[in-house]
């Protein structure tokens, strides 16, 4: 890309034919009375004009050089640069003993969300994102963090019985909350997965939930579980570990209230796919805001232009002095 930088000063080049003028206006040139040519038919008087003709060239082009660095020519290369508007967002994950309920391939309900987050936080580069596990009580596994590869070995290092068991879902938003507090970021979210009912804990999911609204917090609450009954794991002491089918009882009155109350929204994920849809869905609609600008680098160009000038000027006043020189 190239530019003047002053493009007004290439007005000056209108000078040029009134400068020639000058140099070569009638009655300029110098002259001496003889009382006959023939004295000086040997001085080289033919070779008078182009001598005059070729210091005028030089002094031209000289000036028409000078102008055109005055106008100071650059070269420029476009550079684009994006700013990413990230989202702050804080996962909180139910670890009670429900969730290993085995109605979720290939494992149970845990391990399944625990693969589909790692897969949600792969997606959000740009974005904090920290994680809540609740059972009996809640504990903060990860702060927001732009460390995602630090975060995936925390998620992987969740299990059952890091709490004691029970369903406190409004500790675990709670718990979020008061980790988004301080958060400067634009928009804050977080994605509560539950399989169960409040049944535990000090703080009332809906009492949570307005916590959250105040700080401008959406919450996506996601209840996960088969419709029905479902195969969960027992240790028997007299027949040791067996399945055996319980009911699924997800609360989806108070989850819809949650959400409802932080402009959020409410899914149900009945198995993988399902769930993996979810938090697709999420990612989409808390996109980050990504701005771009384009700007031009310039160089200036302007002394390869003054270098030249230099020359011919030098190059004129040489000349003068030798093959240039005129007669008096």
């Amino acid at each position: 890309m190239f530019r003047f930088a002053y493009p007004e000063m290439l007005l000056l080049l209108l000078l040029v034919p009134l400068v020639a003028w000058w140099m070569l206006r009638p009655g300029r040139e110098r002259s001496v009375a003889y009382s006959s040519l023939d004295l000086l038919l040997g001085a080289g008087l033919g070779a008078s004009v182009w001598k005059r003709y070729g210091k005028l060239a030089l002094r031209v082009a000289a000036l028409i050089l000078l102008t055109f660095a005055l106008a100071r020519p650059q070269t420029g290369r476009a550079k684009h640069t994006e700013y990413a508007e990230a989202v702050d967002i804080m996962l909180v994950l139910d670890t009670s003993g429900s969730m290993q309920a085995q109605d979720f391939e290939p494992k149970n309900r845990l391990f399944v969300a625990m693969e589909v987050i790692k897969e949600f936080i792969a997606k959000r580069t740009t974005d904090r994102i920290g994680l809540v596990i609740f059972a009996a009580d809640a504990v903060t596994q990860c702060p927001l963090t732009l460390d995602h590869a630090l975060l995936a070995k925390l998620v992987d290092a969740v299990d059952f019985g890091i709490l004691d068991d029970g369903t406190a879902i409004g500790m675990g938003l709670a718990n979020a909350c008061n980790r988004m507090k301080t958060s400067e970021a634009k928009s804050k979210v977080i994605v509560l997965l539950t399989d169960g009912q409040n049944n535990a804990g000090m703080v009332d999911p809906t009492t949570a939930a307005r916590v959250a609204e105040s700080l401008g917090i959406k919450v996506y609450t996601i209840g996960v579980g088969t419709r029905g009954r479902a195969p969960i794991p027992i240790d028997d002491p007299v027949f040791g570990r067996r399945l055996i089918s319980v009911d699924v009882d997800i609360d989806e009155v108070t989850l819809r209230k949650i959400a409802e109350l932080t402009d959020g929204r409410y899914f149900r994920a009945t198995d993988r796919q399902e769930l993996e849809g979810i938090y697709a869905r999420i990612d989409e609609l808390e996109r980050t805001k990504v701005a771009s600008e384009t700007f031009v680098e310039y160089t200036e160009r302007f002394k390869w232009l003054l270098l030249p000038v230099l020359g011919l000027l030098v190059l004129e006043l040489g000349l003068e002095q030798t093959i240039l020189r005129e007669t008096p």
